[in-house]
């Protein structure tokens, strides 16, 4: 009896770091970066528009900001247009954040604990160490420790509006990264709103808040289908939430982990993906951008600039979104791959993902919005906490940019392989090539794919003998 080939396959593999995802998980992430992208391009023009008007005209932008909308009773919804922009828009941000982190704990890179180990330390310790280096620069006698959760949050689609226009082709590992990193963020930035800027708490309005939540699960859970039965009760929950005190982002985190982001049956989407995909548009492509037109209008001088890194307040703030959110990403990423024994992907280096840090510290939509609860009574601090913001982001995206251009050459070869499809089939080659029948289509066609060697370039086409590269 003729006895097997041998097998050279280790018998244990350790865990990849930022490995190939899966096919069902690329598609869902290329589909959602590609609309914050969009996303993220709109929201540094109106970044740029805001600062121009406000710079310009600042008369005007003030009146804007100031003019009252709403009805005064019963829930006192007589809003500027500025809080109807912060209270209101966001909560649409927050709401397909709240799904998008109820997706990857059921579904995603999160579901099981030794998947999110990672991402899960690398936020967590790119949040605490830019409060440790704000909490530092502010513990002199001028300082304000108040506003220590500033630069803690990433903001996802500003990142991948810079990568868009500087034209990095990042690989969708450090996307995908990079996408989970920013939810674990957005929900640990949701939880500081809520538990350390929330105040006056009229718990009559929060129980009755509640009560629309457990209604919004009913309706959910029955399957009662109809946008205009839940986007009313929505903004009755909102309004709740926004009289009891609490911040009503809180509101549409809330309702994002109620829905359903499991498939059941023969379902092509779950509910929460299909709302997502309804909602994400809307949130990427006029809530925030709109928000952003609101918030990040701020006088821009030589003197004002100068503040920003002679005061303690300001300064705190680019260093812990240059210094702290680089550090405490890579740091906690690098240390944690140590403990858990696991492999970076080998056609990157761990200078790819420091490079992925730096573009985590451009924090802009939720610094933003912090920098105004921080400093509720202070509005010219404020101001000053937004311009240390809109400058740690810039410098953050310049040096992020410069150190991307310098691996820009290998990434393209890197995404050009992840597109890769000569059968036309509509499946990137890479999911197919230990298929046998992918094999001999490739035969037929006269086709052989690139073998890839250990450096990550391009090498000669193998054999016909040889095997398919993994």
């Amino acid at each position: 009896m003729t006895s097997p080939p041998p097998v050279n396959e280790p018998t244990t593999r350790r865990r990849q770091l930022l490995g190939r995802l899966s096919l069902p998980e690329r598609t869902f992430i290329t589909d959602a970066l590609r609309t914050e992208t969009v996303g993220g391009i709109l929201l540094l023009s109106a970044a740029v528009v805001a600062l121009i008007w406000a710079n310009v005209w600042p008369s005007a932008y003030e009146s804007v900001l100031d003019y009252t909308i709403g009805p005064s009773t019963p829930l006192h919804l007589n809003l500027s247009l500025d809080a109807w922009a912060k209270d209101g828009l966001l909560t649409i941000f927050f709401f397909v954040a709240g799904i998008e982190l109820k997706r990857e704990f059921v579904a995603g890179e999160l579901r099981t604990p030794s998947a999110a180990f990672l991402p899960v330390i690398a936020a967590v310790c790119g949040v605490a160490l830019p409060a440790i280096v704000f909490a530092v620069t502010n513990s002199g006698s001028g300082g304000h420790p108040g506003g220590w959760a500033i630069p803690t949050a990433t903001d996802i689609a500003f990142a991948l509006g810079v990568l868009a226009v500087v034209g990095s082709h990042l690989p969708s590992a450090l996307r995908a990264f990079l996408l989970t990193l920013a939810v674990v963020d957005d929900l640990i930035a949701i939880l500081i709103i809520a538990i350390f800027y929330s105040s006056g708490i009229k718990f009559w309005a929060l129980g009755l808040s509640f009560a629309g939540l457990v209604l919004f699960w009913f309706l959910h859970r029955r399957r009662v289908h109809g946008w205009y039965l839940f986007v009313p009760l929505a903004f009755v929950i909102w309004a709740l939430m926004h009289e009891s005190g609490v911040h009503p982002t809180v509101s549409g985190v809330a309702m994002g982990l109620i829905l359903r982001c499991h498939r059941v049956g023969d379902e092509k989407q779950s509910p929460g993906e299909h709302i997502e995909h309804q909602v994400r548009p809307l949130s990427a492509g006029l809530a925030v951008p709109v928000f952003a037109l609101f918030a990040a209008g701020v006088t821009i001088s030589g003197p004002a600039l100068g503040e920003v890194f002679t005061q303690a307040t300001p300064l705190g703030i680019v260093l812990g979104l240059l210094v702290g959110k680089t550090v405490g990403i890579f740091g906690g990423t690098r240390l944690a791959a140590r403990f858990t024994r696991a492999e970076l992907n080998p056609q990157l280096t761990w200078a790819d993902m420091f490079a992925v840090s730096v573009v985590a510290g451009i924090g802009f939509t939720v610094s933003l919005l912090i920098s105004e609860l921080a400093f509720p009574d202070d509005p010219a601090l404020a101001d000053k906490s937004k311009a240390a913001v809109l400058v740690g982001s810039l410098l953050c995206a310049l040096i992020a940019t410069a150190l991307l251009k310098l691996r820009n050459r290998h990434y393209r070869q890197l995404c050009e392989e992840e597109e890769r499809d000569l059968d036309g089939d509509g499946i990137p080659d890479v999911y197919q090539q230990d298929d046998p029948a992918w094999q001999a289509r490739m035969a037929e066609l006269g086709k052989r794919p690139t073998e890839r060697g250990p450096d990550g370039e391009a090498g000669s086409d193998p054999g016909p003998g040889s095997a398919a590269p993994r």
